[in-house]
């Protein structure tokens, strides 16, 4: 039976914790567990053999690790076809009755994908492929993508499966306590993306225990339309006589992973520090639980690589101003590849208030497919907005789609068979919320019947594709009234009936209504509240026009969609005084977020270095060491710029993303402070450097996207960084502590495995080197872990390890 076929009228039992098993039975700290399919496979067949004798149905392969960074092509091979063999006669070996299957399970590379890395994604698409091509031949009955903790490596993993493979896919992601992925994703971003690329079941594993991933569960029942998966971990971790355990025993497993089976999860297993007993329990309670039939949510959503937007239930903004159709300065900016204006213009508008910002490059003498492709990494790279790629060329769509961070608006398809053919293959594909315009081979209808007639057309057609009505919004296009009076009634009749008859969303140009006619906005403004009341969903329009905002703020307030009036309060209170009539509001200079302690950017610099605008903080940086010193700039400019982005995200107001392009920035100022010190003579530059820090992911663990963020942060603040880099043994860790005489060591692990060596490390250290300090941060680690294995300091996060490394520089100093 095929798995997809078993899992519509069955819950489906995945297996547990590989990790902790291995290390009981015999694997040593810093030993690759995928070796162990080849030189220890009886071992792992009597691991596997236990989960399908405890109910599993799907046992994942030992393969979490197997890639082409850990091993080379023979060996990569070696491991995964020893890895699925063990698996399969597992299966043959177990005396369970139920239907059993295989998985290539596959973990993540364990590197950040640029922008916020150095990684670039199509080679991580690259090396997770050999993998899944490698698992294929193996002849696993699907491919388990999991612990993944950004979206945009999770984009790369699923798409390397889907194009390398026809076999069934799920996906799994691994979330922190505030219930986002490391780089900042909520569940129901990863639901646009994931369900937009057609994975066949998605949810969480790792990182948790079932109760805290109760509230991301939740989520995703909420919006998804697969079956929604749950794979966490026995608890927190601590330790205990040199073993990892865990906090949450069999039963109260059980009864915490049988509730959410009530709510409707369909696929339940275990992650770090369970066992066949977890497995088992949770197997014995689902036999007096009925499987909650999986139902399609008819829900529209598009996502950035953080948060989701939801269209149908509130008006959607969606700014117009990155676009060169009649904009000589935006041309001009393209012509120029001025990179920063087009940014600068995706910043104002979100300060402004859209959701999603529409984006066209489109000019007859520029390469489109290479700058829609370099303007969509950009404006990724400093807004957390959705975008709407807007072209006519199905190439550079598909190199925008590709490359897109979540899943996003495609502008457009129409009832033109050639284009459909062209369009909605690539969103099958990559995802997206397609807008389609009511035009034909015949052209633009007059009446709204026929409107209709062509939006009834693409969903037809559309279906064929495999692409639903929840990801089609219709364009009925607004002419201009200028030229025919009627024009605006057709439009509105439209919008109308698609939202009424067809139940489908809606999206207009608006100002294209009024023109050829004087003073635009009192005509733009007054047909998108007539259209609004009508049931349009979305609007692209200038955020900067006033009237126009005033119409959205008040439609929210009368329609029960703005609670307490407050957001149109906010809106109201910021409002230029009245003192001229105004047309059209200036396109107000992009600010950053206040934090809550009351800290805003002092300056330009200070704001551009929040704001993530790497060219811009360098050419800023440059002209004001003409007036102050690069030490005054460090210390006044710099500094506190990134005070202000860590402390929004202490407090979860911004996240890595936001985080880690501060830091690109700021060190673009560091390079023009560091060129003006190097021609200086003055002493005062001399000593700007704070202590020594030694950095490193422990013996055998080669996942240092931690690491990397930590040591980013930290140069940012001046520490002298020695980067040991990855899979470090412990003497060497301790030798060059002992030849900086370093006052401070932070050790990063990913993997349950590999936190014995952090332990051996850190005695090393006591022995060798008492004087130092040890901060130890990654995903399996807690505080009471923390101080179970010796270290001083457990940090949570980049800017915790900066803080603690503040106050051992301070008393250092004393």
């Amino acid at each position: 039976m095929r798995i997809l076929d078993y899992m519509k009228d069955h819950f489906l039992f995945l297996d547990g914790g590989m990790g902790t098993l291995l290390q009981a039975a015999g694997l040593q700290p810093g030993e690759l567990p995928e070796r162990w399919n080849v030189s220890h496979p009886e071992e792992i067949i009597k691991i596997q053999q236990s989960y399908f004798d405890a109910g599993s149905n799907l046992v994942l392969s030992n393969t979490f690790g197997a890639n082409g960074l850990k091993f080379n092509d023979e060996e990569l091979e070696a491991v995964i076809f020893a890895a699925v063999r063990n698996a399969r006669e597992a299966a043959s070996r177990s005396s369970g009755a139920q239907e059993k299957f295989v998985a290539l399970d596959i973990g993540p590379l364990g590197k950040l994908l640029k922008p916020y890395g150095d990684y670039e994604f199509e080679d991580a698409v690259a090396m997770y492929s050999k993998s899944v091509r490698l698992g294929v031949q193996a002849g696993v009955d699907v491919i388990f993508i999991e612990t993944m903790n950004d979206s945009y490596d999770t984009k790369a993993a699923l798409l390397a499966a889907k194009e390398n493979s026809d076999l069934p896919v799920f996906v799994s992601n691994a979330y922190g306590s505030d219930g986002k992925l490391m780089t900042g994703a909520s569940p129901a971003a990863m639901v646009a993306m994931l369900e937009g690329m057609h994975a066949d079941a998605i949810g969480a594993n790792c990182s948790l225990g079932p109760d805290q991933l109760t509230g991301v569960m939740e989520e995703y029942l909420r919006y998804a339309s697969v079956p929604v998966l749950l794979k966490p971990n026995a608890g927190l971790p601590r330790s205990e006589n040199g073993k990892t355990v865990f906090d949450v025993t069999p039963s109260a497993f059980a009864e915490s992973v049988g509730k959410l089976l009530e709510q409707g999860i369909r696929i339940a297993g275990g992650c770090c520090g369970t066992t066949p007993d977890y497995i088992r329990a949770v197997v014995e309670k689902a036999c007096s639980i009925q499987p909650v039939p999986t139902e399609a949510k008819e829900i529209s959503l598009v996502s950035s690589y953080t948060n989701a937007v939801q269209f149908g239930e509130e008006p959607i903004l969606i700014g117009e101003r990155i676009n060169p159709t009649g904009k000589k300065r935006f041309q001009q900016a393209l012509r120029e590849n001025d990179i920063d204006y087009i940014l600068n213009e995706a910043l104002k508008q979100q300060d402004a208030g859209v959701h999603v910002l529409d984006v066209n490059v489109g000019l007859p003498e520029i390469d489109e497919p290479a700058f829609l492709l370099h303007a969509v990494r950009e404006i990724q790279a400093v807004s957390d907005l959705p975008l709407q790629l807007d072209t006519t060329d199905p190439v550079a769509m598909e190199a925008g789609l590709r490359a897109y961070n979540g899943k996003a608006m495609v502008n457009s398809v129409n009832g033109k068979e050639e284009v459909m053919n062209a369009v909605f293959p690539l969103v099958k594909k990559y995802g997206g919320l397609v807008v389609a315009l009511t035009l034909d081979e015949d052209g633009i209808p007059e009446t709204a019947d026929a409107r209709v007639a062509i939006a009834e057309k693409i969903i037809r057609r559309a279906a064929e594709f495999g692409i639903e009505k929840k990801d089609l919004i219709f364009d009925p296009l607004a002419m201009t009234i200028s030229a025919d009076t009627g024009a605006a009634m057709a439009t509105m009749e439209s919008v109308r009936r698609i939202h009424n008859e067809l139940g489908a969303n809606t999206s207009l140009g608006v100002s294209n209504v009024s023109f050829g006619l004087p003073n635009r906005n009192i005509i733009t403004s007054t047909f998108f509240a007539l259209c609004l009341q009508e049931g349009l969903s979305a609007a692209i329009m200038n955020p900067y026009a006033q009237e126009m905002m005033n119409v959205y703020h008040a439609f929210r307030a009368l329609h029960n969609m703005d609670e307490n009036c407050m957001g149109y309060i906010e809106y109201a209170q910021n409002l230029p005084t009245p003192a001229t009539p105004s047309t059209t509001a200036a396109a107000p200079t992009p600010v950053a977020s206040t934090s809550e302690a009351g800290h805003a950017p002092a300056s330009e610099l200070q704001t551009a270095i929040v704001r993530g605008l790497k060219e811009k903080t360098g050419i800023l940086t440059h002209a004001m060491l003409a007036e102050k010193k690069p030490l005054e700039i460090i210390q006044s400019e710099v500094i506190p710029a990134l005070n202000i982005v860590g402390a929004d995200f202490e407090k979860k107001k911004v996240y890595l993303p936001q985080l880690l392009m501060a830091a690109e920035a700021a060190k673009s100022a560091f390079e023009e402070v560091k060129l003006a010190m190097a021609a200086s003579s003055d002493e005062e530059t001399a000593n700007t450097t704070r202590c020594a820090f030694v950095l490193a992911t422990v013996h055998g663990d080669i996942h240092d996207i931690g690491k990397n963020i930590v040591k980013l942060i930290l140069e940012n603040y001046g520490f002298a960084v020695s980067d040991l880099g990855k899979d470090v043994p412990a003497q060497k860790i301790v030798e060059e502590t002992i030849r900086l005489h370093a006052p401070i060591v932070g050790l990063s692990a990913l993997m349950t495995t590999t936190v014995p060596a952090m332990e051996e490390t850190i005695k090393l250290l006591r022995e060798q080197a008492p004087w130092t300090k040890v901060c130890v941060g990654g995903a399996v680690l807690t505080q009471e872990y923390s101080d179970a294995i010796g270290a001083d300091k457990y940090c949570k996060d980049a800017m915790e390890t900066v803080r603690y490394a503040e106050e051992v520089d301070q008393l250092q100093n004393k």
